[in-house]
């Protein structure tokens, strides 16, 4: 999942931002709540991870916000209030899910996997295409039963891939979607990963590219029935 965390303790937002990118997702910080507005306004989110206290704009100000400016990412504040009053004023400000600090990361983690669950793209089924498997709940993936040994961008490319199966994805699309503000290198970036993708599955046993380069759109998987 694409995912911005606002909080302004960069002792608590760095590491946390960390233990998610190796879970791989993507994770852009906001210290205040002007910069969160702005994020959320500049890139499409799947989940938004709100600390209440904050300073310029406070979490419930930009919650009510987000959901007035019709925002449909998945919002999950993040405070030290714990009072009933506070989780019902936090829920009805438009937040989706309500964690207490401290916490722990695993508790995070199993929330935000909660969340994706109401999303049918992020069901945890095992997705497939011809001989690829991908499983979300194991974060394994193989070719032809051979296990694809695969970097968490690697990962992430092959399951956006296996996601839109009949989509032709934009290098636009995939930088917004997989990668950070601060971590984007540009499409030659995308071109590594793929790179190294096709390298992987080519050596698990994969005769014929999986993913055709369209070019001056993007990429996307080959029509399997056509390659037979």
């Amino acid at each position: 999942m694409r995912i911005l965390l606002v909080e302004d303790d960069d002792r608590i937002a760095d590491p946390l931002a960390e233990d998610l990118r190796h879970q791989s997702h993507a994770v852009d910080i906001a210290y205040d709540g002007l910069a969160g507005w702005e994020f959320a306004q500049a890139a499409s989110y799947d989940v938004i991870l709100l600390d209440w206290m904050l300073p310029k704009l406070d979490g419930i100000q930009l919650c009510q916000r987000l959901r007035q400016s019709g925002c449909q990412a998945y919002i999950l504040l993040l405070t030290a209030k714990d009072a009933t009053g506070d989780k019902v004023l936090g829920l009805d400000a438009g937040a989706d899910d309500y964690l207490v600090k401290p916490f722990e990361v695993d508790e995070l983690t199993a929330r935000l996997r909660a969340l994706s669950r109401r999303q049918p793209i992020y069901q945890s089924v095992v997705l497939n295409h011809g001989e690829i498997e991908l499983n979300p709940s194991t974060h394994s993936s193989n070719y032809a039963g051979t296990a694809l040994e695969l970097t968490a961008k690697e990962y992430m490319l092959l399951e956006y891939f296996l996601q839109h199966p009949t989509q032709v994805v934009s290098r636009t699309s995939l930088l917004d979607k997989l990668w950070e503000f601060d971590r984007i290198s540009g499409e030659q970036t995308i071109k590594t990963h793929l790179t190294n993708l096709r390298r992987k599955l080519k050596q698990a046993g994969c005769q014929q590219d999986p993913i055709e380069t369209v070019y001056g759109v993007g990429y996307r998987l080959r029509d399997v029935s056509q390659s037979r």
